[in-house]
């Protein structure tokens, strides 16, 4: 079954397992909730649990068409996965562990264990042994066909923080920050995007000029802005380097997000290419530097607000990276239409919130 033979709208699925008396009823009720709740359009990976030892698992996903996203914290995993019944082609199966590790061994062939900050890549086909104990990962299942032979179908490990691995989380993030506003059209959008960024990750490396990619990058730039706004090296020719693509376009897939969501503002072009892109960075500046000087004075504004141990406005400025006092006065001022201190002075006066 195709991505347009499925239902165009997302399914969501949540459960949580803990195996009474064997691992195998633990895993059977896994799989029947699973198939209840999302339909036998989206069958549950074919899995033989463990002989010996507990079964508890909880999982939070959604259904893109033909491809699944979960979250899946795993207190006690142990057993072999077979792949996924009643599909002529295999799954691809991506996994971002999140905390403590994964273990993966392909009959004795491949074995990995992959860490938090780590991810792995492999088909769901030929039976992987798992295991895996207060474990916590994002888990992607997409149809193999889409995505594409993987490298010599063997298990493929990285960083989490690669620049390919970062566009695929920001896009993931997106589907879930947008999904149940998506259209059939921003549904197939989102689906598609999905299936390519998951095969950059197979391959290595993801186009960053690619336009349909845009969206993607420019959310995968301003999460690691947010992670370092206090770096004095924060730079558009910093990100660049981080994600592996030449300023020019970084610039350029800003310019282009900034037009779509201009776009969707005045109600034009919120079709397919607004997928799920929509909210990638509407009421923000327009472009990288423009970006991370909002972001500072944002949290500069936040810092002034306590109500305790207020810093100072030069301390502020300084943690914020404002070359002195006076710049970060004038861009404070420009931007909330007080200096800091007066601003800190109306936060003093303020009545408290009404709990």
């Amino acid at each position: 079954m195709t991505a347009a033979d499925k239902p165009e709208k997302a399914l969501e699925f949540a459960m949580h397992i803990t195996a009474p008396t064997t691992p195998e009823e633990g895993f059977d009720s896994f799989r029947r909730g699973w198939e209840e709740q999302t339909g036998a359009e989206y069958p549950a990976p074919a899995f033989t649990a463990g002989r010996a030892g507990e079964f508890e698992i909880s999982a939070r996903a959604v259904t893109v068409l033909d491809s699944v996203i979960a979250d899946v914290p795993s207190t006690s995993l142990l057993g072999t996965l077979r792949g996924v019944p009643l599909y002529e082609d295999n799954r691809v199966m991506v996994h971002v562990v999140r905390r403590n590790t994964w273990r993966f061994d392909r009959r004795g062939v491949d074995r990995l264990t992959v860490p938090a900050g780590r991810f792995l890549v492999h088909r769901s086909g030929p039976p992987v042994h798992e295991t895996a104990r207060d474990t916590a990962a994002k888990v992607l299942i997409l149809p193999a066909s889409a995505v594409g032979p993987l490298r010599g179908d063997r298990l493929i490990s990285g960083a989490a923080d690669a620049p390919e691995m970062r566009m695929l989380l920001a896009h993931v993030r997106m589907i879930d920050e947008t999904l149940a506003d998506l259209t059939p059209a921003g549904l197939h959008a989102a689906r598609n995007t999905l299936v390519e960024l998951v095969g950059g990750v197979a391959a290595g490396r993801s186009d960053g000029s690619e336009p349909r990619l845009a969206a993607a990058l420019v959310r995968a730039v301003k999460d690691l802005i947010d992670r370092r706004l206090t770096d004095p090296d924060l730079s558009p020719a910093m990100l660049a380097r981080a994600l592996h693509i030449s300023v020019r376009t970084l610039h350029r897939a800003f310019a282009t997000v900034t037009a779509d969501h201009a776009s969707i503002r005045t109600g034009a072009g919120a079709g397919a290419g607004a997928g799920a892109g929509a909210g990638a960075g509407a009421g923000s500046a327009d472009t990288v530097a423009g970006y991370i000087r909002d972001r500072r004075l944002e949290q500069a504004r936040l810092a002034l607000r306590a109500p305790a141990g207020r810093p100072s406005v030069a301390e502020v400025a300084a943690r914020w990276q404002f070359s002195d006092s006076s710049h970060f006065i004038r861009a404070f001022k420009s931007r909330y239409g007080r200096t800091p201190a007066a601003y800190a002075r109306d936060c003093d006066h303020a009545e408290p919130p009404v709990e």
